[in-house]
């Protein structure tokens, strides 16, 4: 398998050097030439291998044969999730007519430990391949962040630099990227919102000079190999929950805010996996909702929420579900790109958004549905769940049967749980204590200057 931008402007590339290009140099994302087919002879059969072993198949037609990885994969597969303390990794529950995917089983507790622990084992082996060094450069909306910094810390060859805005993620979320002290670990805190640190790693990696210099990698959902790891566990959950039987479609609920989870969700579909529909959950950060009501892609103020790792007006993936919605087209993305740039809004037609409106069903969720929906997911199901998961299960209702994912921890969110349910929920051993142990962050304003300056300071 070889990839391109889509924006044209990349020469098909390997794997591996997707992967340590991260964002496309022409300012574009990387996917695959073509999109593999999944048979229903080998639904039946992933249907009933172990979540290690699916991960395996499931990733290795994305590999590009000959290269060292592709023979390493069952191994990196193995270390990566040996960190996860559930036998199953993903499990799937029943909670009243619905399931829930559990994506929390990892050393943070959020769905991202899927994708980044096992991002942090392929760069250490592309690094150890080549002899190399890499400089991680990432922004988070609270999430990613600690997953990126337990993927990578202390490992050789290798530094990280993680934006969050500053005061707008949850305290433990926050103090699980700042009580990290390894020395390859750099937490920088932006005084603005998460679009703001997303556009200064955006204007980094397009400075191809600086990027080139201190080669520069990516964590963020822009890196394929985040959403490959993640097209995995939709295929775990459909098996779990249809017995492997390729005739029974299902409905997955996504809780989105970048569209790099519900666009591996959109991948696995395009590969063969039967799904109904995709349920697009948002909570008051709308935009992906009215896009798809409107056909408009319109950019608003990121407005502070009790699920704040949705609230983003930028989804940086939606770049690469455009790319199909456009036929392919590098060009249009390319013109509806520099329209985004410089209008902060883009259009599709008609035909386009009716075409987006058979995969998926938008639904925004409202503060006081999120916090029922926790209260009745306790009262009616004895499941605890975070805020993001409620957005996603509150909109999954008219869907009798979906699979929501579970996207976090309730106990990372403590104070909206207990606002709902009116005790707080328990802490598990990963975070006892964690509000009481030294960190480390620099605040700096909203200026790639600035970043840039201080990652200079560090590595020169």
């Amino acid at each position: 398998m070889r990839y391109v931008s889509t924006r044209g402007g990349v020469s098909p590339i390997s794997f591996s050097k997707a992967v340590m290009m991260g964002l496309a140099e022409d300012g574009g994302l990387l996917l695959p030439e073509r999109i593999p087919t999944v048979t229903d002879e080998q639904l039946r059969a992933w249907s009933q291998l172990s979540f290690q072993d699916l991960a395996v198949a499931v990733m290795t037609p994305f590999l590009t044969p000959g290269e060292a990885v592709t023979a390493q994969l069952p191994e990196l597969v193995r270390r990566a999730f040996a960190t996860f303390t559930h036998p199953e990794i993903t499990p799937v529950i029943r909670a009243g007519n619905h399931w829930i995917l559990e994506l929390f089983h990892g050393p943070t507790l959020a769905f991202k430990d899927v994708a980044l622990q096992f991002l942090g084992n392929l760069f250490e082996a592309l690094l150890a391949e080549e002899k190399g060094r890499l400089n991680i450069l990432g922004a988070t909306s609270g999430d990613t962040g600690s997953a990126a910094i337990h993927g990578v810390r202390g490992r050789a060859g290798i530094e990280i630099f993680i934006l969050h805005p500053h005061g707008r993620v949850s305290p433990i979320q926050e103090r699980q990227m700042t009580s990290v002290l390894d020395a390859n670990v750099h937490n920088i805190a932006i005084r603005g919102s998460f679009d703001d640190g997303q556009r200064i790693v955006k204007e980094l990696f397009n400075d191809l000079p600086f990027k080139q210099h201190y080669r520069l990698g990516a964590v963020n959902s822009i890196n394929w190999a985040r959403i490959l790891a993640q097209i995995v566990y939709f295929y775990y959950a459909w098996g779990r929950v249809t017995g492997g039987d390729p005739g029974k479609r299902v409905v997955f609920s996504v809780p989105t805010g970048n569209f790099g989870d519900i666009f591996a969700g959109y991948m696995a579909l395009r590969m063969g996996l039967p799904v109904e529909r995709l349920v697009l959950a948002t909570n008051r950060n709308d935009i992906l909702v009215r896009f798809m009501e409107s056909g408009e892609y319109r950019i608003g103020a990121a407005q502070p929420t009790i699920s704040p790792s949705m609230d983003i007006q930028i989804s940086s993936n939606f770049e690469r579900y455009l790319y199909y919605l456009l036929d392919e087209d590098p060009e249009a993305v390319q013109g509806a790109m520099k329209r985004l740039d410089a209008e902060r809004f883009f259009a599709v037609s008609a035909s386009q958004r009716q075409a987006a409106g058979e995969i998926f069903a938008a639904r925004r969720v409202e503060e006081e549905e999120t916090l029922q929906r926790i209260r009745l997911s306790w009262e009616q199901d004895r499941v605890l769940v975070d805020p993001h998961t409620a957005v996603g299960l509150e909109a999954a209702q008219p869907f009798p049967g979906a699979i929501s994912l579970a996207t976090a921890h309730a106990a990372k969110f403590g104070d909206a749980v207990q606002r709902a349910v009116g005790f707080p929920p328990e802490m598990p051993p990963a975070l006892a204590g964690m509000m009481e142990r030294p960190s480390r962050c620099h605040v700096l304003d909203p200026d790639p200057h600035l970043v840039r300056a201080l990652m200079r300071e560090v590595l020169d």
